[in-house]
């Protein structure tokens, strides 16, 4: 099964400030990585929290991926990214 990913608004406007390689990694991963799972949960983590339950994170270097997987869909949305040290303010 192929997920299809889609990056919200506020993770385009945050990936475009990105210096080229990283944003590259970063789509590749999403492309070769995540999108070809059966269950896109085995490699990320679920972010911990009440209210938080329906949200995952990936990291990728340095850098970390929330998301919002949707299964009826089959859909993963990137709702934002930055630095590790940063992603979570």
């Amino acid at each position: 099964m192929v997920w299809r990913i889609e990056l919200s608004e506020t993770a385009e406007k945050q990936l475009a400030k990105l210096d080229r390689p990283v944003a590259m990694r970063i789509r590749s991963f999403l492309r070769e990585r995540v999108s070809v799972l059966d269950d896109p949960r085995s490699i990320g983590d679920p972010l911990k929290g009440s209210e938080l339950g329906e949200f995952w994170k990936y990291r990728v270097g340095d850098w970390c991926l929330i998301c919002k997987i949707r299964d009826q869909q089959i859909l993963i949305t990137v709702l934002s990214l930055g630095n590790r040290r940063e992603v979570y303010r």
